[in-house]
């Protein structure tokens, strides 16, 4: 018996003159033209592409909301398994001996500040506080809602959002794209994660929509998180200034406001990119590593610590128990009130956030393997997963706990629910101190906010050059970096003026559902490669 060796050689066809030189010009030139026919839909027939986006939105939710929760499922039981079983946690992600590029510290930061940094901002203190207002548990009729018992359900499904799920999506693109590149050596790119299924066919045609669908749906993934960054940036803003045109009568930013703010954010992050990973995003990751210390040294110092602590380690007790149930239940209409409810509960936070994870997970992903090269694969899913799920259910308990505590004790008086959820980060600093160490402290929130919208988007042009290059991850030139940064800002900007964020996320879990089934392949690739290295060490030894 024998097997044929791995695939160790994919070439990609590129460019070998002109403006795209070093460049796949299918790759590079299908996802402008898709990216600029949605440009041009979403300005020409702004009206008419926010009704549409919003149904469409519909049938998505109501045909694949299944197929959402079971593949995100699958990824981290891959994840999972690839890292405790000994033969497969202790491969190295490399050559043997080779030495990780990056100190731990700043591979962590750069992992969290690409990862999630953004969104926790926003949803640190926003979600704790909707779940306590409304989750399953309450449409259900188990708890009542506000109240001292709904605490701990409150923390339960906000760790689920942000916990092993969200990281695993992350986790699965990293390690297939390191493991093929790094000890198969194949080009970093999307595509090569797929080899052991479809192999050398992935050279051409089949390839380049590979790395087409990993391109659009980085754009759309990333557009979300600063989408809602510059939301945020934008509240921030208000607070510390209090310029009334910045803020509408419904307490949330005007698209005035948040176009200012993009180009703001956009303009910094080319500049970023235009620095490589080496410089700018290294630098920059490490500022906002310790500013986020900072902001979370404060809650532990000035919030509710011994409300926290306890919510902390009740939350994640309930969280790790309920896990598999909460990560396969689907719940759909069967024309019941309270399955009415439940099913559009779960669409517009647990799918949601599925397709966000998903569609976040190619830039993400690529971006871990990037900077992960040396390391095993025990140690890169203890990095990729594990740590960063914890620092999130650290900073959900800290902010948003005391969030809850001020709301509970009446301390709050409905300010911080009654926010915007752009608004409620500031709105609790604003109860918490007086008014001009409130407005320091949103200042320095503003700085962070601005480094993790800077870091995710920089990144994000340069994933996308390296996707739309090959794999080749060297610094590109300056011209495509400030093509892709516009082409992510314009984007961005359509669609808040076509429906708001709204129109962002619909657009999104449309980008993320082909990329979806990408991901499983992948999956499916990753677990197919070491098996079969397993057998072909099996065999030899016999030998």
């Amino acid at each position: 018996m024998s097997i044929h060796p791995p695939l160790t050689d994919l070439p990609i066809n590129k460019a070998d003159f002109g403006f795209y030189q070093g460049f796949n010009r299918a790759v590079t030139i299908g996802s402008k033209t898709l990216i600029g026919a949605l440009i041009l839909w979403a300005a020409v027939f702004s009206e008419q592409a926010g009704v549409l986006l919003s149904q469409f939105n519909g049938f998505l939710l109501a045909h694949f909301g299944h197929w959402y929760m079971y593949v995100v499922a699958f990824y981290v039981v891959v994840c999972f398994i690839l890292a405790l079983w000994p033969r497969t946690g202790s491969i190295h992600l490399g050559k043997p001996n080779e030495k990780p590029e990056f100190s731990r510290f700043s591979w962590f930061s750069m992992m969290f500040g690409a990862g999630i940094g953004i969104g926790m901002l926003t949803y640190a203190t926003a979600e704790p506080i909707y779940h306590f207002s409304n989750n399953p548990d309450i449409i259900r009729g188990t708890v009542a809602a506000v109240t001292a018992e709904n605490v701990r359900p409150a923390f339960q499904w906000s760790f689920l959002h942000w916990g092993l799920s969200a990281w695993a999506c992350y986790a699965l693109v990293g390690l297939a794209l390191a493991f093929f590149s790094y000890s198969r050596g194949l080009p970093l790119t999307i595509r090569s994660g797929l080899t052991p299924l479809l192999g050398k066919k992935l050279s051409g045609p089949l390839g380049h929509a590979v790395d087409i669908v990993s391109v659009i749906a980085t754009i759309l993934g990333v557009s979300v998180t600063i989408g809602y960054g510059v939301s945020q940036f934008s509240s921030g803003m208000f607070n510390i200034t209090g310029a009334t045109w910045m803020m509408n009568a419904e307490g949330a930013p005007t698209k005035t406001a948040m176009i200012l703010s993009l180009l703001v954010v956009m303009g910094a992050s080319t500049l970023s990119a235009m620095s490589g990973v080496g410089r700018g995003i290294k630098w920059l990751s490490n500022i906002n590593m310790g500013l986020s210390l900072f902001i979370l040294l404060f809650f532990i110092l000035f919030g509710s610590t011994l409300f926290v602590f306890k919510s902390f380690f009740l939350g994640l007790y309930d969280y790790l128990l309920a896990f598999p149930r909460m990560s396969l239940e689907v719940w759909s209409n069967d024309g019941s009130e309270v399955s009415q409810k439940l099913a559009d509960w779960q669409g517009g936070w647990t799918i949601f956030y599925w397709a966000w994870w998903i569609a976040f997970a190619p830039f993400v992903g690529l971006f871990l393997a990037r900077i992960s090269r040396g390391r095993s694969i025990r140690e890169y899913v203890l990095g990729a997963m594990i740590v960063p799920a914890t620092m999130c259910f650290v900073w959900f308990t800290f902010v948003g706990g005391t969030a809850i505590d001020l709301e509970l004790r009446g301390i709050a008086g409905g300010q911080i629910m009654e926010a915007g959820i752009s608004s409620q980060l500031f709105e609790m600093i604003n109860i918490m101190l007086s008014p001009a160490l409130a407005t320091a402290m949103s200042v320095v929130i503003v700085v962070l906010l601005l480094t993790f919208l800077v870091t995710s988007a920089d990144s994000a042009v340069l994933i996308i050059n390296t996707i739309a290059a090959g794999g080749d991850a060297s610094q590109k030139g300056n011209v495509h970096i400030i093509t892709w940064g516009a082409a992510l800002t314009l984007v961005i900007a359509v669609l808040l003026l076509a429906g708001g964020l709204s129109a962002i996320n619909t657009a999104m879990i449309i980008g993320a559902l082909p990329f979806s089934f990408v991901m499983a392949l992948m999956g499916i690739s990753l677990l197919k490669a070491l098996i079969r290295d397993a057998m072909r060490e099996n065999l030899k030894a016999k030998e």
